[in-house]
């Protein structure tokens, strides 16, 4: 095994340390590897909120271009921050176990504030997801957009006057900068993908492709294509409010799936039960239910205010 497997990760704490997760999985089966990071759009410009950005892959493209351009020949992203349909001749090499797939809120001082039906509380988070789900639960609050990898965002929300901020749970738990002062959002919906990280490669690129599928997961490949399904039929990418979740228990599926307008005024929700051998198709049938509701007039209000 004399070639060395170059490994292309973002800078931050959060992508080098999933980075590192691929790269002990590659070293474990015996290959030469070497960690190679890449500074993403998304990391540059830490001031224009994501949905107005509205590049899908935002996070991921600068990798993958390195990818195609021979610079590296493994990206890792996380999950979530990849577009559903990838560029031409990359692929996805693995899928690793997945992490924590909730939502959870740091707060400021304590959380009195989301039992006080009057007060008007100040929380902060850059997805539109996130955004709709909150409004939708606690209509009178105001929102902020909050920009930046883990600790930027968890500094920020120290310096403003804020009551607090939406995180997800694998990113602060994986790097150890959970605070004390958060609780899990157990009825927020996550991201399609959410807690799970990819190997992508060169689709003519065998010995990368056979090297990463060693480590595939493939009960987490399997729930997170079924996620991903729902949200492309639903055409939407991170700058939607498109949740999904899928997990599998005793040989059966449970899905949850939820299309919500910006404002979280309106919502569309799924959920089902299927034996594993019946999969296939589930992403795409709970979507077109969905959008058989009304969702698709959901759909058309985004993409209008796009």
């Amino acid at each position: 095994m004399d070639k060395v497997i170059r490994i292309g990760t973002r800078e931050s704490q959060l992508a080098l340390w999933q980075a590192h997760q691929v790269n002990d999985l590659l070293t474990a089966q015996g290959y030469r590897t070497e960690l190679v990071p890449i500074k993403s759009e998304g990391d540059i410009d830490l001031v224009t909120p994501l949905y107005e950005i509205g590049v899908q892959g935002i996070f991921t493209k600068s990798l993958d271009l390195a990818l195609l351009n021979n610079r590296i020949d493994v990206a890792v992203h996380s999950f979530k921050d990849v577009p559903t349909q990838l560029p031409q001749q990359i692929v996805h090499g693995a899928i690793l176990k997945r992490g924590p797939v909730k939502d959870l809120l740091v707060y400021k001082n304590n959380t009195d504030f989301l039992e006080q039906a009057n007060y008007i509380a100040n929380i902060a988070t850059s997805s539109v997801r996130r955004k709709a789900q909150w409004l939708r639960k606690y209509p009178q609050h105001q929102l902020h957009n909050l920009r930046g990898n883990v600790n930027t965002r968890l500094q920020k929300l120290a310096n403003e006057n804020w009551d607090g901020a939406i995180f997800a749970v694998a990113g602060l738990e994986r790097i150890n900068v959970r605070p004390a002062n958060s609780i899990d959002l157990d009825w927020m919906l996550p991201a399609p993908a959410q807690g799970a990280v990819v190997a992508v490669c060169r689709e003519d690129d065998t010995f990368c492709r056979e090297a990463c599928a060693a480590f595939n997961d493939a009960p987490t490949a399997l729930a997170t294509h079924i996620e991903r399904e729902f949200l492309r039929t639903l055409m939407g990418g991170c700058t939607t409010p498109i949740s999904a979740y899928a997990y599998i228990k005793d040989n059966t599926i449970h899905f949850s799936g939820e299309l919500c307008s910006l404002d979280g005024s309106s919502f569309f929700s799924t959920s089902r039960e299927v034996p594993l051998d019946q999969a296939q198709h589930l992403g795409q049938a709970a979507a077109e239910e969905i959008m058989a509701q009304g969702g698709a007039e959901i759909v058309a209000q985004i993409r209008n205010v796009k």
